[in-house]
Protein backbone atom coordinates (compact mmCIF):
# COMPACT_ATOMS: atom_id res chain seq x y z
CA UNK A 1 0.00 0.00 0.00
CA UNK A 2 1.55 3.69 -1.12
CA UNK A 3 2.24 6.29 1.64
CA UNK A 4 -0.56 8.08 -0.08
CA UNK A 5 -3.19 5.22 1.02
CA UNK A 6 -2.09 4.93 4.46
CA UNK A 7 -2.49 8.06 4.88
CA UNK A 8 -5.88 8.79 3.57
CA UNK A 9 -6.88 5.15 5.27
CA UNK A 10 -6.10 5.81 8.72
CA UNK A 11 -7.08 9.80 9.01
CA UNK A 12 -10.44 10.91 10.29
CA UNK A 13 -10.81 14.06 8.70
CA UNK A 14 -10.31 15.85 5.25
CA UNK A 15 -6.53 16.32 3.77
CA UNK A 16 -6.17 19.32 1.23
CA UNK A 17 -5.52 18.42 -2.66
CA UNK A 18 -5.48 21.06 -4.67
CA UNK A 19 -7.03 23.62 -2.45
CA UNK A 20 -9.84 21.56 -2.62
CA UNK A 21 -11.30 19.81 0.14
CA UNK A 22 -12.48 15.89 -0.01
CA UNK A 23 -14.31 13.88 2.20
CA UNK A 24 -13.16 10.44 3.66
CA UNK A 25 -15.38 7.69 4.12
CA UNK A 26 -16.36 7.88 8.03
CA UNK A 27 -16.42 11.68 8.54
CA UNK A 28 -19.75 13.60 9.49
CA UNK A 29 -20.79 15.36 6.29
CA UNK A 30 -20.23 18.95 6.28
CA UNK A 31 -23.26 20.16 5.39
CA UNK A 32 -24.39 19.98 8.92
CA UNK A 33 -21.37 22.58 10.07
CA UNK A 34 -23.80 24.45 7.20
CA UNK A 35 -26.82 23.87 9.06
CA UNK A 36 -28.95 27.09 10.13
CA UNK A 37 -30.51 25.66 13.45
CA UNK A 38 -29.47 22.72 15.83
CA UNK A 39 -31.00 20.02 16.30
CA UNK A 40 -33.02 20.58 18.84
CA UNK A 41 -34.20 24.04 18.07
CA UNK A 42 -36.70 23.57 15.67
CA UNK A 43 -39.92 24.88 17.29
CA UNK A 44 -40.19 27.91 18.86
CA UNK A 45 -40.13 27.98 23.04
CA UNK A 46 -42.96 26.69 24.74
CA UNK A 47 -45.51 28.82 25.63
CA UNK A 48 -45.08 31.16 23.07
CA UNK A 49 -48.17 31.83 20.75
CA UNK A 50 -50.64 30.42 23.22
CA UNK A 51 -51.84 33.21 24.84
CA UNK A 52 -53.96 36.14 23.60
CA UNK A 53 -53.93 40.07 24.45
CA UNK A 54 -57.95 40.13 24.76
CA UNK A 55 -58.05 43.90 24.13
CA UNK A 56 -56.92 43.12 20.42
CA UNK A 57 -58.62 39.76 20.38
CA UNK A 58 -61.83 42.01 21.07
CA UNK A 59 -61.10 44.35 18.17
CA UNK A 60 -60.02 42.08 16.15
CA UNK A 61 -63.92 39.74 16.85
CA UNK A 62 -65.83 42.94 16.15
CA UNK A 63 -63.74 43.54 12.63
CA UNK A 64 -64.60 39.41 11.71
CA UNK A 65 -68.31 40.11 13.13
CA UNK A 66 -68.74 43.00 10.77
CA UNK A 67 -67.35 41.04 7.68
CA UNK A 68 -69.52 38.00 8.37
CA UNK A 69 -72.90 40.86 8.57
CA UNK A 70 -71.32 42.39 4.99
CA UNK A 71 -71.33 39.22 3.48
CA UNK A 72 -74.98 38.45 5.20
CA UNK A 73 -76.20 41.40 3.14
CA UNK A 74 -74.76 41.06 0.45
CA UNK A 75 -76.37 37.62 0.18
CA UNK A 76 -79.62 38.93 0.90
CA UNK A 77 -78.89 41.91 -2.47
CA UNK A 78 -77.94 39.12 -4.36
CA UNK A 79 -81.50 37.16 -3.97
CA UNK A 80 -83.58 40.54 -3.61
CA UNK A 81 -82.08 41.29 -6.54
CA UNK A 82 -82.75 38.05 -8.46
CA UNK A 83 -85.96 37.82 -7.32
CA UNK A 84 -87.15 41.20 -7.49
CA UNK A 85 -85.54 42.72 -10.56
CA UNK A 86 -83.34 40.41 -13.04
CA UNK A 87 -86.58 38.98 -14.13
CA UNK A 88 -88.39 41.85 -15.09
CA UNK A 89 -90.32 42.94 -17.76
CA UNK A 90 -92.58 39.09 -18.37
CA UNK A 91 -89.51 36.93 -16.56
CA UNK A 92 -86.81 37.33 -19.25
CA UNK A 93 -84.67 40.29 -19.31
CA UNK A 94 -83.04 41.57 -22.99
CA UNK A 95 -79.61 41.72 -24.16
CA UNK A 96 -80.15 45.76 -23.18
CA UNK A 97 -80.00 44.60 -19.37
CA UNK A 98 -77.65 41.66 -19.72
CA UNK A 99 -74.81 44.32 -17.99
CA UNK A 100 -76.85 45.54 -15.46
CA UNK A 101 -77.84 42.24 -14.42
CA UNK A 102 -74.16 40.36 -14.44
CA UNK A 103 -72.99 43.55 -12.57
CA UNK A 104 -75.50 42.91 -9.65
CA UNK A 105 -75.65 39.38 -9.20
CA UNK A 106 -72.10 39.20 -9.66
CA UNK A 107 -70.90 41.96 -7.87
CA UNK A 108 -72.93 41.18 -4.85
CA UNK A 109 -72.22 37.29 -4.80
CA UNK A 110 -68.33 37.99 -5.42
CA UNK A 111 -68.55 40.48 -2.43
CA UNK A 112 -70.60 37.94 -0.09
CA UNK A 113 -67.84 35.56 -0.34
CA UNK A 114 -64.96 37.71 -0.30
CA UNK A 115 -66.63 39.06 2.99
CA UNK A 116 -66.74 35.41 4.07
CA UNK A 117 -62.87 35.16 3.31
CA UNK A 118 -61.81 37.91 4.87
CA UNK A 119 -63.54 37.68 8.17
CA UNK A 120 -62.20 33.98 8.63
CA UNK A 121 -58.59 35.07 7.59
CA UNK A 122 -58.66 37.45 10.01
CA UNK A 123 -59.65 34.92 12.69
CA UNK A 124 -57.80 32.64 12.65
CA UNK A 125 -54.80 35.14 12.23
CA UNK A 126 -55.74 37.27 15.13
CA UNK A 127 -58.02 35.21 16.73
CA UNK A 128 -56.46 31.26 17.05
CA UNK A 129 -53.48 30.41 19.36
CA UNK A 130 -49.93 29.45 17.43
CA UNK A 131 -48.63 26.95 19.25
CA UNK A 132 -46.39 24.40 17.93
CA UNK A 133 -48.56 21.15 16.51
CA UNK A 134 -46.77 18.06 15.98
CA UNK A 135 -48.16 14.99 13.25
CA UNK A 136 -46.67 11.87 13.48
CA UNK A 137 -47.61 8.90 10.94
CA UNK A 138 -49.01 6.26 12.22
CA UNK A 139 -51.16 3.47 11.14
CA UNK A 140 -54.11 4.04 9.07
CA UNK A 141 -56.83 2.01 11.38
CA UNK A 142 -57.37 3.78 14.53
CA UNK A 143 -57.71 2.29 17.29
CA UNK A 144 -60.19 3.29 20.62
CA UNK A 145 -56.92 5.58 22.21
CA UNK A 146 -57.00 7.12 18.92
CA UNK A 147 -60.13 8.24 18.68
CA UNK A 148 -60.68 9.61 21.83
CA UNK A 149 -57.25 11.28 21.18
CA UNK A 150 -58.97 13.22 17.93
CA UNK A 151 -62.15 14.04 20.39
CA UNK A 152 -59.94 15.69 23.11
CA UNK A 153 -57.94 17.34 20.32
CA UNK A 154 -60.96 18.69 18.13
CA UNK A 155 -62.67 19.75 21.16
CA UNK A 156 -59.21 21.82 22.35
CA UNK A 157 -59.19 23.14 18.73
CA UNK A 158 -62.40 24.20 18.84
CA UNK A 159 -61.74 26.08 22.20
CA UNK A 160 -58.67 27.24 20.57
CA UNK A 161 -61.07 29.01 17.84
CA UNK A 162 -62.54 31.03 20.43
CA UNK A 163 -66.20 29.72 18.30
CA UNK A 164 -67.31 28.20 21.63
CA UNK A 165 -66.61 31.23 24.10
CA UNK A 166 -67.40 34.18 21.64
CA UNK A 167 -70.67 33.85 20.77
CA UNK A 168 -70.90 36.70 18.04
CA UNK A 169 -68.51 35.59 15.85
CA UNK A 170 -70.53 32.27 15.68
CA UNK A 171 -73.65 33.98 15.79
CA UNK A 172 -72.64 36.29 12.73
CA UNK A 173 -70.81 33.17 10.97
CA UNK A 174 -73.97 31.27 10.75
CA UNK A 175 -76.02 34.45 9.93
CA UNK A 176 -73.73 35.40 7.01
CA UNK A 177 -73.78 31.45 5.54
CA UNK A 178 -77.22 30.82 6.01
CA UNK A 179 -78.04 32.71 3.07
CA UNK A 180 -75.01 31.68 0.34
CA UNK A 181 -76.45 28.13 1.39
CA UNK A 182 -80.00 29.19 0.04
CA UNK A 183 -78.90 30.89 -3.06
CA UNK A 184 -78.29 27.88 -5.49
CA UNK A 185 -81.87 26.94 -4.41
CA UNK A 186 -82.70 30.06 -5.69
CA UNK A 187 -80.80 30.23 -8.61
CA UNK A 188 -83.02 27.13 -9.72
CA UNK A 189 -85.68 29.83 -10.71
CA UNK A 190 -83.78 30.28 -14.18
CA UNK A 191 -85.30 26.98 -15.03
CA UNK A 192 -88.33 29.20 -15.72
CA UNK A 193 -90.89 30.74 -17.12
CA UNK A 194 -91.29 27.74 -19.49
CA UNK A 195 -90.51 28.82 -22.94
CA UNK A 196 -93.84 27.48 -23.96
CA UNK A 197 -94.32 28.71 -27.66
CA UNK A 198 -92.25 31.52 -27.63
CA UNK A 199 -89.30 29.74 -29.20
CA UNK A 200 -91.99 28.38 -31.76
CA UNK A 201 -92.23 31.94 -33.64
CA UNK A 202 -90.06 34.86 -34.88
CA UNK A 203 -90.93 37.65 -36.01
CA UNK A 204 -90.97 36.93 -39.65
CA UNK A 205 -94.97 35.62 -38.84
CA UNK A 206 -95.85 38.88 -36.88
CA UNK A 207 -94.29 40.77 -40.12
CA UNK A 208 -96.15 38.52 -42.60
CA UNK A 209 -99.37 38.94 -40.73
CA UNK A 210 -99.23 42.97 -40.53
CA UNK A 211 -98.03 43.24 -44.68
CA UNK A 212 -101.27 40.97 -45.22
CA UNK A 213 -103.53 43.21 -43.39
CA UNK A 214 -102.23 46.36 -45.77
CA UNK A 215 -103.29 44.24 -48.43
CA UNK A 216 -100.01 42.34 -48.91
CA UNK A 217 -99.04 38.94 -50.11
CA UNK A 218 -95.63 39.03 -47.33
CA UNK A 219 -93.26 40.94 -45.56
CA UNK A 220 -90.26 42.09 -47.91
CA UNK A 221 -86.44 41.27 -47.01
CA UNK A 222 -84.20 43.58 -45.99
CA UNK A 223 -80.48 43.33 -46.21
CA UNK A 224 -79.12 43.25 -42.38
CA UNK A 225 -77.62 46.35 -41.90
CA UNK A 226 -78.60 49.29 -44.35
CA UNK A 227 -82.88 47.93 -44.37
CA UNK A 228 -83.08 48.33 -48.06
CA UNK A 229 -85.52 46.19 -49.94
CA UNK A 230 -83.98 43.26 -51.66
CA UNK A 231 -85.45 42.79 -55.52
CA UNK A 232 -84.94 39.74 -57.25
CA UNK A 233 -82.57 41.63 -59.85
CA UNK A 234 -80.52 42.90 -56.98
CA UNK A 235 -80.03 38.90 -56.30
CA UNK A 236 -79.62 37.45 -59.61
CA UNK A 237 -75.96 36.33 -59.44
CA UNK A 238 -75.78 32.41 -58.64
CA UNK A 239 -73.70 31.09 -55.83
CA UNK A 240 -74.29 34.51 -54.08
CA UNK A 241 -75.18 35.00 -50.36
CA UNK A 242 -76.55 37.44 -48.37
CA UNK A 243 -78.34 38.28 -44.74
CA UNK A 244 -81.38 39.36 -44.61
CA UNK A 245 -84.57 40.42 -41.81
CA UNK A 246 -88.02 40.60 -42.07
CA UNK A 247 -88.95 44.85 -42.93
CA UNK A 248 -90.11 46.97 -39.78
CA UNK A 249 -88.28 45.60 -37.46
CA UNK A 250 -86.87 48.81 -35.56
CA UNK A 251 -90.45 50.71 -36.59
CA UNK A 252 -92.92 47.80 -34.72
CA UNK A 253 -90.78 46.44 -31.93
CA UNK A 254 -89.40 48.13 -28.53
CA UNK A 255 -85.56 48.89 -28.42
CA UNK A 256 -84.97 46.99 -26.40
CA UNK A 257 -86.47 44.02 -27.68
CA UNK A 258 -84.69 44.25 -30.95
CA UNK A 259 -81.62 42.88 -30.91
CA UNK A 260 -83.23 39.81 -29.24
CA UNK A 261 -85.83 39.36 -32.42
CA UNK A 262 -83.47 39.82 -34.59
CA UNK A 263 -80.80 37.08 -33.07
CA UNK A 264 -84.16 34.53 -33.29
CA UNK A 265 -85.37 36.47 -37.31
CA UNK A 266 -81.72 36.26 -39.11
CA UNK A 267 -81.68 34.52 -42.21
CA UNK A 268 -79.55 33.75 -45.04
CA UNK A 269 -80.69 34.03 -48.52
CA UNK A 270 -78.55 31.89 -51.12
CA UNK A 271 -78.81 31.92 -54.79
CA UNK A 272 -78.71 28.41 -55.77
CA UNK A 273 -78.21 27.41 -59.63
CA UNK A 274 -81.59 26.44 -60.71
CA UNK A 275 -80.43 22.86 -61.85
CA UNK A 276 -78.41 21.82 -59.01
CA UNK A 277 -81.03 23.19 -56.74
CA UNK A 278 -83.91 19.99 -55.63
CA UNK A 279 -86.75 21.22 -53.47
CA UNK A 280 -88.29 19.24 -50.85
CA UNK A 281 -91.32 17.54 -50.63
CA UNK A 282 -93.95 20.22 -50.28
CA UNK A 283 -91.84 23.20 -50.39
CA UNK A 284 -91.98 23.43 -55.05
CA UNK A 285 -93.19 26.82 -54.39
CA UNK A 286 -91.01 28.21 -51.83
CA UNK A 287 -88.13 29.73 -53.53
CA UNK A 288 -87.58 32.04 -56.37
CA UNK A 289 -85.72 30.89 -59.17
CA UNK A 290 -83.15 29.30 -57.23
CA UNK A 291 -83.03 32.04 -54.47
CA UNK A 292 -83.74 29.84 -51.28
CA UNK A 293 -83.72 31.38 -47.36
CA UNK A 294 -82.43 29.56 -44.66
CA UNK A 295 -82.16 30.40 -40.61
CA UNK A 296 -79.12 31.73 -40.09
CA UNK A 297 -79.18 30.26 -36.44
CA UNK A 298 -77.58 26.86 -36.53
CA UNK A 299 -79.26 23.68 -35.67
CA UNK A 300 -76.84 22.40 -32.74
CA UNK A 301 -76.32 25.04 -30.39
CA UNK A 302 -76.97 28.30 -31.91
CA UNK A 303 -74.01 29.75 -33.47
CA UNK A 304 -74.40 31.76 -36.82
CA UNK A 305 -73.89 29.54 -39.70
CA UNK A 306 -72.45 32.29 -42.34
CA UNK A 307 -70.12 30.49 -44.41
CA UNK A 308 -70.76 29.54 -47.80
CA UNK A 309 -68.75 27.23 -50.35
CA UNK A 310 -70.18 27.89 -53.58
CA UNK A 311 -68.46 24.77 -55.42
CA UNK A 312 -70.04 22.47 -53.31
CA UNK A 313 -73.41 24.68 -52.19
CA UNK A 314 -72.67 23.69 -48.52
CA UNK A 315 -73.54 26.15 -45.42
CA UNK A 316 -71.15 25.74 -42.46
CA UNK A 317 -70.87 26.73 -39.33
CA UNK A 318 -67.62 27.60 -37.94
CA UNK A 319 -68.24 26.79 -34.08
CA UNK A 320 -68.71 22.36 -34.63
CA UNK A 321 -68.37 22.16 -38.02
CA UNK A 322 -72.20 21.21 -38.70
CA UNK A 323 -72.47 21.79 -42.87
CA UNK A 324 -76.10 21.68 -44.66
CA UNK A 325 -76.72 21.37 -48.11
CA UNK A 326 -77.97 24.11 -49.73
CA UNK A 327 -79.36 22.39 -52.49
CA UNK A 328 -81.19 19.82 -50.80
CA UNK A 329 -83.75 21.28 -47.81
CA UNK A 330 -80.21 22.30 -45.99
CA UNK A 331 -80.30 18.84 -44.95
CA UNK A 332 -77.07 17.83 -42.87
CA UNK A 333 -73.88 16.20 -44.17
CA UNK A 334 -71.26 16.70 -41.67
CA UNK A 335 -71.06 17.38 -37.86
CA UNK A 336 -73.26 17.38 -35.02
CA UNK A 337 -76.29 19.43 -36.26
CA UNK A 338 -79.57 16.99 -35.43
CA UNK A 339 -81.53 18.66 -37.98
CA UNK A 340 -81.78 21.04 -40.88
CA UNK A 341 -81.98 24.58 -41.23
CA UNK A 342 -85.51 25.55 -41.37
CA UNK A 343 -86.60 26.80 -44.08
CA UNK A 344 -88.44 30.30 -44.95
CA UNK A 345 -91.24 29.95 -47.95
CA UNK A 346 -90.37 32.83 -50.43
CA UNK A 347 -92.13 34.68 -53.22
CA UNK A 348 -92.17 38.07 -55.21
CA UNK A 349 -94.54 40.64 -55.13
CA UNK A 350 -93.39 44.32 -57.72
CA UNK A 351 -90.55 42.45 -58.24
CA UNK A 352 -89.82 42.51 -54.45
CA UNK A 353 -88.84 39.24 -52.64
CA UNK A 354 -91.36 38.35 -49.99
CA UNK A 355 -92.03 36.17 -47.16
CA UNK A 356 -95.13 34.28 -47.36
CA UNK A 357 -94.91 33.02 -43.60
CA UNK A 358 -92.84 32.73 -40.69
CA UNK A 359 -90.69 29.44 -40.35
CA UNK A 360 -92.79 26.12 -40.08
CA UNK A 361 -90.95 24.95 -37.37
CA UNK A 362 -88.49 26.70 -34.51
CA UNK A 363 -84.96 28.07 -35.50
CA UNK A 364 -81.73 27.16 -33.89
CA UNK A 365 -80.79 24.22 -31.59
CA UNK A 366 -83.46 21.58 -30.24
CA UNK A 367 -85.19 22.22 -27.09
CA UNK A 368 -86.66 19.78 -24.44
CA UNK A 369 -90.13 21.11 -24.72
CA UNK A 370 -90.28 21.11 -28.56
CA UNK A 371 -92.09 18.00 -29.31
Amino acid sequence: MSDDNKETAGSTGPREDGGRRERVIGTPSPAREKALLAEDDISAPAGVGEQLDEASAKRAERVVAAFFLLAFLSSVVFIAYFIGWSGRDGGMHGIWDAREVNFWLGGTMALAFLAMAVGVTIWVRRLMTSKPIIQERHEPAADAETKAAFSRDFMEGAHDSGITKRPLLRRTLLLAAAPLGLAPLVLLRDLGPLPETKLRHTFWGDAVKRARSEGKKGVRLVVDGTNRPLKVSDFATPGSMITVLPEGMEEHLPHDQVLTQVAKAVTILINVPAEQFKPAKGRDNWHVNGIVAYSKVCTHVGCPAALYEQTTHHILCPCHQSTFDATDAAKVVFGPAARPLPQLPLSVEDGYIIATSDYHEPVGPSFWERG
